[in-house]
């Protein structure tokens, strides 16, 4: 992508590639209100710091010119050059707060978010899939104890006014992310939150306190209130700038609710569990990406139970959910 201009500022396009589904990952250089910023940090690799710094030098920067870090959400490809970059120069690191025990991989957060999942997933019926996919979540918190930030993160809250820039909650797709708003120059650098080539994931997780958040639901919460904003351009984290964005939202939340109907044809008569409808709807997908498709299917019934569609009773700590008469 090439450079933008708009009102007396820059941005700055890096794109790179990722080992994820998801493809290319972006992120981006920001020349405005006197600060270069980068606003998400891409993956720990070589390509992608080379790119990085590519990018500064060839627009006339160096690493001492950068003010300081703005981040949408934690998920590694998002992140992954903080450390080389404030090892190299120290500088101001923004997130939310929800953001700062992943970052940090906070001992205590990480131990409760295993064990939130293992009840959370006992309740869904998954059985020994369950049960596997716990022992994966541990083996991955020993693993990815590498991607631990060290340094210091500033939180950012709804609202909150950073470079001119306004920050907005929109959580869906993480419990944590955040957008940027210019309602001077009509731009959003959107993380996640929305992409054009794909639907983003809300992926199940707990807060801070192991409460369940009902994902999807916040998602929709967070797509609409993007409806109200006077969007030029918007910046995503993966994939090609958006320009048509109202009419994008508006695809994505009939699409939900298209999707969360399908599945609510799919409960049978005396209640089916989110495992058992994890199998009908993804019968070979469920075993190979387990954690997406379970989130993507409890998230489902979410919506459906908050639309009071649907309704769930308990039998032996396992959730059974029933269709409710139209």
């Amino acid at each position: 992508m090439n450079k933008i201009e708009k009102n007396g500022s820059t941005v700055y396009p890096i794109t790179v590639p990722t080992p994820y589904d998801v493809g290319d990952v972006n992120m981006y250089l920001l020349e405005a209100n006197g600060a270069l910023t980068l606003i998400d940090a891409g993956i720990d690799t070589d390509e992608c710091w080379d790119a990085f710094m590519l990018t500064l030098t060839n627009n006339g920067y160096s690493l001492s010119d950068l003010s300081q870090i703005w981040i949408t959400h934690n998920h590694q490809d998002h992140i992954g050059l903080i450390n080389r970059i404030t090892t190299l120069r120290q500088m101001p690191v923004y997130a939310h707060q929800e953001s700062i025990p992943r970052l940090t991989r906070d001992p205590e957060f990480l131990s409760m978010r295993i064990r939130f999942f293992d009840q959370l997933y006992r309740e869904m019926g998954c059985g020994a899939a369950g049960e596997q996919h716990i022992l994966k979540l541990q083996e991955a918190r020993r693993r990815n104890d590498q991607f631990k930030i060290v340094t210091e993160i500033t939180s950012l809250s709804d609202s909150d006014d950073i470079g001119g820039f306004q920050v907005m909650e929109v959580p869906g797709h993480a419990p944590d992310h955040i957008a940027f708003w210019d309602a001077q120059r009509k731009l959003l650098f959107a993380g996640d939150h929305l992409l054009r080539h794909i639907s983003s994931n809300a992926f199940i997780e707990p807060d801070l306190e192991g409460n369940r958040k009902l994902t999807l639901v916040e998602y929709a919460h967070s797509l609409k209130k993007c409806l109200f904003l006077d969007m030029d351009t918007v910046f995503p984290g993966h994939g090609e700038l958006i320009r048509d964005s109202k009419d994008l939202i508006d695809m994505r939340l009939t699409r939900m609710g298209q999707k969360a109907e399908k599945i609510r044809s799919m409960i049978q008569s005396g209640g089916s569990t989110a495992y058992e409808l994890a199998q009908s709807y993804y019968p070979t997908k469920y075993v190979t990406v387990f954690a997406p498709v379970m989130s993507e299917i409890i998230g489902m019934l979410d919506y459906l139970e908050s639309h009071d569609r649907i309704q769930k009773m308990q039998r032996n700590g396992i959730w059974y959910y029933e269709q409710k008469s139209s």
